[in-house]
């Protein structure tokens, strides 16, 4: 991988820089991640964007294959991250499994924080097998943006967790797993997505 293979959005010079992994089932340049990379990089920070090779391979054949192993998407993550050397403020983070991945190694890259688009607390239909216990302990400054209904991790479950100080959940009304909210609720998915890159820009700002 080279810094060629990554998506840039915001002004080459700033002092943070903020790298997005995608999640499970899209790509790098989902209408999603394009949103949320752009948001963040019209702040003023530098933005950039990655495929994991399960998802960099479907790109170049157009076949659908399941993620990688966590110590191929992990490893990932390392090489992104030796590549994108040399801003003041590294953030990182993501959506779904890109995000999880990225909260698995912030501690150890010892990177300055960390933003979690949607976090699978746990698999679908399965509250009982959650994907919590490294977030008990994680010491980096960490948001959560979560939509209070999401299939992966709801508003009722995830209150019960014991989550470390560090880590903050900011929660979008009646949003899924993609913050997409019900017509009934009176919310619409573009306030949910600009309401949530709100939140990630002044958790930056505030680090």
């Amino acid at each position: 991988m080279n810094t060629n293979e990554l998506i840039w959005n915001g002004p080459a010079g700033a002092k943070t820089q903020v790298i997005l992994a995608h999640g499970a089932g899209a790509p790098m340049d989902s209408p999603f991640m394009t949103f949320f990379a752009e948001e963040i990089a019209a702040a003023g920070m530098r933005v950039a964007r990655f495929e994991f090779p399960y998802m960099a391979e479907r790109r170049e054949n157009g076949k659908k294959r399941p993620p990688n192993g966590q110590k191929i998407l992990l490893n990932t993550w390392r090489t992104v991250l030796q590549l994108c050397q040399g801003a003041d403020s590294m953030i990182i983070g993501g959506k779904s499994m890109g995000g999880r991945m990225a909260s698995m190694i912030a501690d150890e890259m010892q990177t300055q924080g960390l933003i979690c688009l949607g976090y699978p607390f746990y698999a679908p239909g399965k509250p009982e097998k959650t994907r919590i216990e490294h977030l008990k302990e994680l010491q980096t400054p960490s948001l959560i943006i979560q939509g209070t209904r999401d299939t992966l991790g709801c508003l009722e479950q995830v209150s019960s967790y014991r989550l470390s100080e560090a880590t903050a959940v900011h929660w979008l009304e009646d949003g899924d797993h993609s913050f997409k909210p019900r017509k009934s609720s009176g919310r619409t998915e573009a306030q949910n997505w600009k309401e949530g890159a709100a939140a990630a820009v002044e958790f930056i700002q505030q680090l």
